[in-house]
C-alpha cells in the first residue's frame, strides 16, 4: 500500500489567508521553521498507478500539481485518481470536488448522510451525473474502490459540518456524518481518522494492530485558539480531540498497539507546527510524527 499525504493542515491551511498569529507569521517569514501546509487530504494506492483520493481539499489542484504520481499520463485527458471518498461534509473536505469537474470519470464514495449533504447543494451538479457516479456506503460495509484496495467505514465521535449546525447541534455522537476509514491492501492496514471528538474504547479496539494511523491533530490543547487570541472555540466545540491534556489522544492511544502514528489535519494555531519547538519535541518523544504535505508512506 502506498500513501501520500497531499494536505496536512486543518481548514484554511497554513498560513491562513487573513491570519497574523505567530505561527502563520512564521510560515510566511521563516518557512524553514514552519512549513506552509495545504488543507486535509490523502491519496492511497495498491499498485502506485491508480489512486483513491480521500477528501477533496479546496487546495486539490495545487496538491495534484505538487505530486507527480497524480499527473495525467495518457492522451489529452487522464487522471490516475479513479475514486474519491469523503469522511465528512466539511468545507475543507468537499470544496475540492468543484475542481474535479472537467469531465473526468470517477466514483464518489461516502456514507448516505455525507453524500446527501453534497447532493443537496446544486453547485455540486457540475460533477455531471453521467460522469461521476455517487455511491453510498454503509457503516462496517467493506467495499473495494480500486482493485487490490478495500475500505471499511466506521463512525467516530464528531459533529455535523459547521455549515449544517443548528440549535440541535450534538457534539461527540457517533453517527455517519463523521467517519474513519480502515484501508487494507497487500496484507497491510491503515486507519485514517482526520476528525474525531474523543477517543473511546470502541475506537481503540477498532484501530488496534494497524500498520499506520493518520489521526486528528487539530489542536495540541483544547484551548489552542483561545490562547492564540484568534478565536473563542475549543477543540471540543469544533469536534476535535486535543493531543494533550485531559482525555488527550496521545495518552488515550498510548497503550494501543499501532505501527506508525502520524498527526494530520493540524490547525494553524497548533504549536507542534514549529520545527524544533518544545511542543514538537514532546509529541515526537511520545512516538508521533507531525505530518507535512508530501509525506509518503509505503506499507
Amino acid at each position: 500500500m502506498r500513501v501520500v499525504i497531499l494536505g496536512s493542515a486543518a481548514g484554511g491551511g497554513l498560513p491562513q489567508w487573513n491570519c497574523r498569529c505567530p505561527i502563520c507569521s512564521l510560515a510566511r517569514s521563516e518557512p524553514d521553521r514552519v512549513r506552509p501546509r495545504t488543507q486535509s487530504s490523502i491519496a492511497v494506492s495498491a499498485d502506485g498507478s491508480d489512486w483513491l483520493l480521500i477528501n477533496a481539499s479546496p487546495d486539490i489542484r495545487q496538491q495534484l500539481f505538487d505530486n507527480a504520481q497524480m499527473h495525467p499520463r495518457e492522451g489529452l485527458r487522464h487522471s490516475p485518481i479513479k475514486a474519491v471518498l469523503l469522511t465528512n461534509g466539511d468545507v475543507d473536505h468537499v470544496a475540492g470536488l468543484l475542481t474535479l469537474r472537467e469531465g473526468q470519470p470517477y466514483t464518489l464514495y461516502g456514507t448516505r448522510g455525507i453524500l446527501e449533504s453534497v447532493n443537496a447543494n446544486r453547485v455540486f451538479d457540475v460533477m455531471a451525473e453521467g460522469v461521476v457516479a455517487r455511491q453510498p456506503i454503509g457503516m462496517d460495509q467493506r467495499f473495494v474502490p480500486l482493485p487490490g484496495l478495500s475500505v471499511t467505514l466506521f463512525p467516530v465521535p464528531g459533529k455535523v459540518p459547521l455549515w449544517l449546525e443548528d440549535e440541535t447541534l450534538e457534539i461527540g455522537a457517533e453517527t455517519e456524518t463523521t467517519v474513519g476509514a480502515l484501508i487494507e491492501a497487500g496484507g497491510r492496514r491503515l486507519a485514517y481518522i482526520p476528525g474525531c471528538a474523543r477517543v473511546t474504547d470502541g475506537l481503540r479496539a477498532r484501530i488496534a494492530g494497524v500498520d499506520a494511523l493518520l489521526f486528528d491533530g487539530t489542536v495540541l490543547h483544547d484551548d489552542d485558539m483561545i490562547r492564540a487570541g484568534v478565536g473563542t472555540k475549543t477543540g471540543w466545540r469544533m469536534g476535535h480531540v486535543p493531543m494533550r491534556g485531559e482525555n488527550g489522544s496521545i495518552d488515550a492511544l498510548g497503550s494501543v498497539e499501532i505501527g506508525r502514528r502520524i498527526f494530520v489535519h493540524i490547525n494553524n494555531t497548533n504549536p507542534v507546527l514549529v520545527e524544533g519547538s518544545p511542543e514538537r519535541a514532546d509529541v515526537e518523544a511520545a512516538g508521533w510524527t507531525v505530518a507535512h504535505d508530501g509525506l509518503s508512506l509505503s506499507l
